[in-house]
């Protein structure tokens, strides 16, 4: 399996960081079947400075489509604008500067907009999320006022073990994965140890065949990003409470916003711990 392991990322995206898996779960999700010579490139975004992807999957079909796929583990009613910010930067990657200014129409890939949704919390199988929504009223338009000058939609799928069977049993991986993140919960439950409940998911998935190969390529990848990943959820989730609880919105807005910008835990642990340093020192 081809990944780019230089730049830290998540189970979803190391999972879906194959061509042909990727050509598998588009085709899933679409309800069609990508030919096998259909070219997919991927450009998913990375940070140089922190060394890790800032959007979890872009990539091209043919040069003609352009797909952006989000993995959430919580619910996020902000993933228009987020993903408007990143189909703005991958069109600057792909289009020739030099060109944007020619007499002559440039053609560019038809974009379209993913988010996959693994949560705990309830959610809808499907629903639709649009830029046009988060736009601020404003009172002086009246009702015959011209649509949105811009507009950006997004698909959202629940692949919650059990939820939308129809395309999830189309992707093995995407169906691997469901059942993984699922015994994950399972055995979190069972022994209250975030660790030791990845670890029997682990065992447990490559023991009964779910994404056997996988797992065993990547075991001590898999761990170490999953701690990351629910410790930081976890971690924002405590804040977010105690933000309401003590009414420290302004700690709680700033800890939001650095998970956001895909600082990891440690990183943002650090850097509260930094700030922390330097007041108490003035």
């Amino acid at each position: 399996m081809a990944s780019n392991r230089e730049y830290k990322s998540s189970v979803f995206s190391l999972l879906f960081s194959d061509p042909e898996i990727l050509r598998e779960l588009y085709g899933a999700l679409e309800g069609i079947r990508l030919p096998p010579d259909a070219l997919i490139q991927i450009n998913t975004l990375s940070d140089v400075i922190f060394l890790e992807q800032l959007n979890d999957l872009s990539f091209l079909v043919e040069n003609k489509l352009i797909i952006l796929i989000e993995h959430q583990s919580t619910i996020n009613p902000n993933m228009a604008i987020r993903l408007l910010i990143y189909i703005g930067r991958i069109y600057e990657k792909i289009c020739e500067r030099k060109k944007l200014y020619a007499s002559q129409p440039i053609a560019i890939p038809r974009p379209e907009f993913i988010v996959l949704y693994n949560g705990a919390a309830p959610y809808p199988d499907q629903t639709t999320l649009s830029l046009s929504d988060m736009f601020e009223k404003a009172p002086h338009l009246g009702k015959g006022a011209v649509p949105p000058a811009l507009e950006l939609t997004v698909r959202v799928y629940n692949i919650n073990n059990g939820h939308n069977r129809a395309i999830v049993e189309k992707c093995e991986e995407l169906e691997g994965y469901s059942v993984f993140i699922a015994k994950v919960r399972e055995f979190k439950a069972e022994t209250g140890d975030n660790e030791k409940a990845m670890r029997m998911a682990i065992a447990h998935c490559i023991e009964n065949n779910i994404l056997k190969e996988f797992l065993e390529t990547n075991a001590s990848e898999v761990l170490n990003m999953l701690l990351t990943e629910w410790s930081t959820v976890e971690y924002g989730e405590v804040q977010r409470e105690e933000g309401r609880e003590e009414g420290r919105e302004e700690g709680q807005n700033l800890v939001v916003e650095l998970f956001d910008q895909g600082y990891t835990l440690e990183q943002v642990k650090a850097k509260l711990a930094a700030m922390k340093t330097v007041k108490e020192s003035t």
